[in-house]
Formats: C-alpha cells, sequence, structure tokens
C-alpha cells in the first residue's frame, strides 16, 4: 500500500451563500427573541407616579392636538384614575403605581408667594386646584403637580408651552 497525496479538487475554500443565509437568519431570530423578552421584562414593571403621570399627560396632550379640541384632567381619587373629558367624553388613565402616592394639581407659582406648609419636616403644598386644561394649539394651563408618597412629596413644574417639565437652574454644590 502507497500512500497517496491528498488531491487538491480545484473547489474555493469558504461558506456557500445558503450557509451564510442559514447563518444569518438564525442571528435575526435570536435577536428577535432576545428584543421580545426584554420589552417584555421591562413592560410587566409596576411604574412609579411619575411615569403614570406623565403617560396620561402626554396621551391627553395627543388627543388635544389631533383631535382639535380642549382637554380638561382631573384626578378621580375614588377609582384612582386620571380623567380626561372634552365635549361630553371622557377617557380614563389608570393611576396604579409601585407604591402608593397621592396626586394633587397645583396653582402655578407666582414669584415671591409660597402656599406650603411644614408637615413631618416635609414642606407640603396647600391650595390644590381640581383639574388643568391642554389647549388644542399643543399648550396647556401652567400648573405644577405635587406627588406625594411615603419617601416624601415632590413638586413638578410644568411647561405651558411645551406641557413637559420645567428647566430650573441647579443650586452650585
Amino acid at each position: 500500500m502507497c500512500a497517496t497525496a491528498p488531491r487538491f479538487t480545484g473547489g474555493r475554500g469558504g461558506f456557500t451563500l445558503l450557509e451564510v443565509l442559514i447563518t444569518l437568519a438564525l442571528i435575526a431570530l435570536l435577536t428577535g427573541v432576545l428584543v421580545v423578552g426584554t420589552n417584555r421584562l421591562l413592560s410587566d414593571r409596576p411604574k412609579s407616579p411619575e411615569d403614570l403621570f406623565w403617560t396620561a399627560t402626554r396621551e391627553v396632550r395627543k388627543d388635544a392636538l389631533l383631535n382639535n379640541h380642549d382637554v380638561r384632567l382631573g384626578l378621580d381619587t375614588k377609582t384612582h384614575e386620571f380623567v380626561a373629558s372634552s365635549d361630553g367624553l371622557e377617557n380614563r388613565y389608570p393611576f396604579v403605581a409601585k407604591e402608593t402616592a397621592e396626586v394633587e394639581f397645583l396653582a402655578a407659582k407666582a414669584p415671591g408667594s409660597s402656599s406650603a406648609i411644614l408637615v413631618g419636616g416635609e414642606l407640603v403644598e396647600t391650595q390644590t386646584i381640581p383639574f388643568v386644561m391642554f389647549y388644542r394649539d399643543g399648550t396647556c394651563s401652567p400648573f405644577r403637580v405635587q406627588l406625594k408618597t411615603r419617601r416624601g412629596a415632590r413638586v413638578l413644574e410644568i411647561d405651558p408651552w411645551t406641557c413637559a417639565p420645567m428647566l430650573t437652574a441647579q443650586s452650585p454644590r
């Protein structure tokens, strides 16, 4: 028996088009499963009171803009829902947060005025308003919102032109 040398057949080494396509399809499938699983994990987590407030605010502003009407947003404390009403129609946005919270709408703060009291070492606003308006041009009435949780009270000032959080100057540290 004589050993023969391996023969060179003349074909190129490498992957066929079919192998490359199957590999790309498997990578796309695994990526899709990973993205869907991550979204489900993140969407199932309980939302903070602030997240729920911003979701309701965004939806009400979008409704006012798209349907070209003014929308009034209030809070039903019995059912724990934000209530958006316009032209006799109501939309409700549940306010079930991962922690219990109270939400109050406050009038815009006039310079040099204060309507707050100190309760248990926490500065709490006292003058509330029953609802806020979102107008058909995308603006809203000037207001603030107070979110009270067991960790304390937080007041967000809302920009009436954008209906987004008001930018404030940070105090130097």
